[in-house]
């Protein structure tokens, strides 16, 4: 009996560090949310979260004709070089994680994972300095200026691709090994195990990669503050330069007074919202992928 009490003891004792860590964290999100409505508040009251949006322009420090305070192509700007970034990498980081798991030789695998790795640690300001000195100007030798969208959407998909990839290689990996030992005696060939076996059994893990490099894709500043151009305007194509709300709290939180500088954590907060919406979007899939298989 003393012993099973012992051990009990022992077993509450090691979650109290869980328990805590966890409380903290989420007590840290809710003081940042707190902080950015605080800080958001006067112009949420004066100006008003529909001129957020409906304002045609960002200019909020405009005396002649009054200041605007449009979001809305900067909202649609990181949107946008968010999403093709995860559209480009996650195919591609999928790829990369099947071929180091299952088609790359023994020699070759773990310098290639070592390689990927190293490509993950990579600052994000390198990529932007790359980016700017050797992509935009190949951009712009066939469709001026070269500091577009489509500049911002490469950079972002090279940034997050090492992440995506060592992921999808976790989650292929946590595939019990008798599914797969189970389809070969059945003789389903390479391909049919990885489609219809490996791939269903491993969708919540990279729902998970996709779901986080998303996240990040959307916070990422200097890279994009580098080369999207940084014009505020609604992009007409991909060669159009396009300004993030990431790039535009950068740019402008040096000298933001008064409603200015409010707005300026109206758009974080619009920021964090999109990443609440993209948890929240992925819990979801991510339980229906786990219900399906259940």
């Amino acid at each position: 009996m003393k012993q099973r009490q012992a051990s009990r003891w022992k077993s509450q004792l090691g979650k109290l560090p869980l328990q805590i860590s966890a409380l903290l964290s989420g007590l840290i999100v809710i003081l940042i949310l707190g902080f950015l409505i605080q800080q958001a508040w006067p112009a949420l009251s004066e100006v008003g979260v529909l001129r957020l949006f409906s304002d045609g322009t960002w200019n909020p420090t405009e005396q002649v004709g009054g200041a605007s305070f449009g979001m809305t192509a900067m909202l649609l700007g990181t949107v946008f070089v968010a999403g093709g970034a995860i559209l480009l990498a996650a195919p591609v980081g999928l790829a990369i994680g099947l071929f180091m798991r299952f088609y790359a030789p023994r020699w070759l695998a773990s310098p290639y994972r070592h390689v990927i790795q190293l490509l993950a640690g990579i600052p994000s300001v390198v990529f932007g300095l790359w980016g700017a000195v050797v992509l935009v100007p190949l951009i712009g030798r066939y469709q001026p200026p070269g500091a577009s969208l489509l500049a911002g959407i490469l950079i972002l998909g090279m940034m997050i691709l090492p992440t995506v990839a060592l992921l999808a290689e976790t989650a292929i990996a946590s595939v019990p090994a008798e599914y797969i030992r189970a389809s070969v005696a059945l003789g389903m060939t390479r391909t049919h195990i990885i489609g219809k076996v490996l791939l269903p059994n491993a969708m919540p893990g990279l729902m998970t990669a996709v779901v986080l490099q998303t996240g990040r894709a959307i916070g990422e500043t200097m890279a994009v503050l580098m080369v999207c151009g940084n014009v505020v305007q609604f992009p007409g194509s991909v060669f159009d330069p396009v300004r993030t709300l990431t790039a535009n709290i950068a740019l402008q939180m040096g000298f933001a007074l008064d409603l200015h500088r409010a707005a300026l954590f109206g758009s974080g907060l619009i920021l964090m919202s999109l990443v609440v919406v993209l948890v929240w979007i992925g819990h979801h899939i991510q339980a229906a992928q786990e219900g399906s298989h259940g």
